[in-house]
């Protein structure tokens, strides 16, 4: 005890409440998970460099692209030819765009802060990115159903679940990659609205829900 109240009076944190020393630590714990999860998918980036992987995702990427150079209404009523040969696709009846609308936001929105960055990238590490966020969301799901220790055990284990990884590393970029995270906010928000019966968690509730059901076909189950 005495060596920890050192430690905390090098740091400055010794004249702090418990409930501020405890919160500190919470945000710590949830960082590390978030920086973990988001660091223990870039091994194939490492490996392999920043490339897309897989049948399915190189298609994503591929319909991405042309959203983000020809907008939405051409994407939508897009034929693309070199998908299902011979035959082609109807792109805006057969996807579900939400994985691609995501990826063509969070780029223009970096080229408004004049970040510069191919969209081959922003589709690369956008599933990195969405299981930091997850890590986010499964801490607070799990803090309204228990209390903030079960909370942050949950995170640190999404972080690092084998099975969420494998369909979240960077370059792997089909819809699991944020429908897990648009799954698990939609089951938080509606815990919420049961909870506390308002109409702002209600709508908020049913926006994550849209977004669920245009990201993943998997909803159906």
């Amino acid at each position: 005890m005495t060596k920890a109240r050192s430690i905390l009076d090098a740091i400055g944190l010794s004249s702090l409440s418990q409930a501020k020393k405890e919160t500190l630590i919470q945000m710590t714990i949830l960082s590390v998970a978030c920086i973990l999860a988001f660091s223990a998918r870039l091994f194939s980036v490492l490996r392999f460099e920043s490339v897309i992987h897989e049948f399915d995702p190189y298609f994503n990427y591929r319909t991405t692209k042309h959203l983000v150079e020809n907008g939405y209404y051409d994407f939508h009523n897009w034929f693309d030819d070199r998908a299902w040969y011979p035959l082609g696709r109807i792109i805006g009846g057969t996807i579900y765009p939400g994985l691609m609308v995501t990826a063509s936001c969070l780029f223009n929105f970096l080229n408004f802060l004049n970040i510069t960055i191919d969209i081959r990238n922003v589709c690369v590490f956008l599933a990195p990115l969405f299981s930091s966020f997850t890590v986010i969301v499964v801490y607070f799901l799990t803090k309204e159903v228990k209390n903030a220790g079960a909370g942050l055990v949950a995170a640190s284990m999404i972080a690092i679940v084998p099975g969420y990884i494998s369909r979240s590393v960077a370059g792997s970029y089909d819809n699991e990659g944020i429908a897990i995270f648009c799954m698990l906010l939609t089951y938080y928000l509606w815990i919420k609205a049961t909870k506390t019966g308002s109409i702002s968690w209600s709508l908020l509730c049913a926006l994550a829900y849209f977004y669920m059901v245009s990201s993943w076909e998997g909803m159906c189950f």
